[in-house]
């Protein structure tokens, strides 16, 4: 374990620390040189074994994980982190494993970049996550007085940020849920993948990116079918998602 660059003791509470969870120390080092400018600390454990332990026991902003990692693997780490903890995760996958990229995001990770990156490529991703997060934590902090949403037999708490399907809680991740809270916000409205990434991943989708499709599936194989037996979450070809409006109760 080692951290890689310290905040001087003129450093203002901007600075946000991150952990970055990977084996190769080179690499880590060139990140903090490259990330301290944009507003970061950066601390880093460099097996998986004393990742979970280290990422709970600090007050970090985000977790840059890398999947291969020696002794635990990235997504058992993912997995112990997301019984303890919401904190913002960016995986690091190898090129080309699209199995890897969609593991992740199932687990609960709030988005993914393929190696070798561009370290500016990280640094963008990590702003948008950090975006994201704050806002959302606005909008909650805001949300206390608003009315719980219902659609059909799903209800869904903005304050709480807690979903329940016929009085089940579910278990979603942030990013679902606020996939979701947009959904139920217009039923039977598409919304375009590109409108989807700007507002719930905080960015623009890259070439090739599915983040939003992997995102929208991990969220339909939770919700199930919807009481009529149909799809709740429809994929508009050439065009995005929408949700399906009950066919015997309205939206309110």
């Amino acid at each position: 374990m080692s951290a890689l660059k310290k905040s001087s003791s003129s450093a203002t509470p901007l600075v946000r620390r991150l952990l970055i969870i990977d084996d190769d120390a080179e690499l880590c080092e060139l990140l903090a040189e490259y990330l301290q400018p944009e507003g970061f600390q950066l601390d880093a454990v460099h097996t998986g074994s004393e990742a979970v332990e280290k990422a709970l026991s600090a007050d970090y902003a985000l977790l840059v994980l890398d999947v291969m990692l020696p002794g635990l693997r990235g997504f058992d780490v993912l997995q112990k982190i997301r019984a303890a903890s919401r904190i913002p995760v960016i995986m690091l996958t190898a090129r080309g494993e699209d199995v890897d990229r969609i593991l992740g995001l199932e687990i609960g990770a709030d988005d993914y970049l393929p190696k070798p990156f561009n370290p500016r490529e990280l640094a963008a991703r990590i702003h948008a996550v950090l975006r994201r997060t704050d806002e959302a934590r606005t909008r909650d902090a805001g949300s206390a007085g608003e009315e719980l949403v219902r659609v059909g037999d799903l209800e869904l708490s903005p304050a709480s940020r807690v979903v329940r399907r016929s009085n089940h809680e579910l278990d979603l991740t942030s990013v679902e849920f606020d996939l979701l809270k947009l959904f139920l916000s217009s039923p039977g409205v598409v919304f375009e993948r590109e409108y989807l990434a700007h507002s719930v991943l905080g960015r623009d989708l890259t070439p090739f990116d599915r983040s939003i499709d992997v995102h929208v599936s991990n969220l339909r194989r939770k919700l199930g079918s919807a009481p009529d037996g149909g799809e709740r979450i429809k994929a508009i070809r050439g065009a995005g998602y929408l949700y399906a409006l009950p066919l015997k109760s309205k939206a309110r």
